[in-house]
């Protein structure tokens, strides 16, 4: 699946109020001023975003930490950069950065790849992630049965702080107490 660019002139560079502007119905994001339409998710995606969900929603309501969001909703990080990431957690000392949107970096984003989106996933919005201070960024791969952790470390650059591949658990350092165990995460289909 080929994930296509809006067309746009050299100059110009897409903006959150462009954004806005849009009317076509479609899935975007606006990473670093370029106009990026996404596609349709799978019913693995869905399925497996779904169980992320429950875990992590649960958590939080259980220990009253915030609030969990997912896609689509739109996360503003600059007039530049929109992004609709999979799952997010925004912490309850933040909650002022959710409006009709979220405006502001959440304190974890989940992103689930698919074939189209591995580059822009694990190298692009890694890095947007990364600028932007997102202290925890999860990076969920289908195929591989893998979930990777990457946190913030000292020098504001991510660090793998748990990753798990076929079985065993991985955790979160920003929801201190949340283990997710794969089998929870990756069940076969009957």
């Amino acid at each position: 699946m080929v994930v296509a660019v809006k067309e746009r002139p050299k100059k110009k560079v897409w903006t959150y109020e462009d954004y806005l502007k849009l009317t076509d119905n479609k899935r975007y994001e606006v990473i670093n001023g370029r106009l990026h339409e996404m596609p349709a998710p799978t019913t693995e995606h869905q399925r497996i975003l779904g169980r992320l969900y429950k875990v992590i929603d649960g958590f939080v309501e259980k220990v009253k930490a915030g609030e969990v969001f997912i896609s689509p909703v739109d996360v503003i990080l600059s007039e530049a950069t929109v992004v609709q990431p999979d799952l997010l957690f925004v912490s309850k000392e933040r909650l002022d950065i959710v409006k009709d949107r979220i405006f502001g970096s959440p304190d974890l984003v989940v992103e689930i790849i698919s074939p189209a989106t591995v580059r822009r996933d694990t190298v692009v919005k890694k890095g947007i992630y990364e600028r932007y201070e997102v202290k925890e960024y999860w990076i969920v791969y289908p195929e591989e049965k893998t979930v990777e952790v990457w946190v913030l470390g000292d020098k504001g650059k991510y660090e793998l702080f748990s990753v798990a591949e076929g079985e065993g658990k991985v955790k979160s350092k920003v929801l201190e107490g949340l283990e997710i165990d794969l089998k929870e995460v990756f069940i076969p289909r009957p």
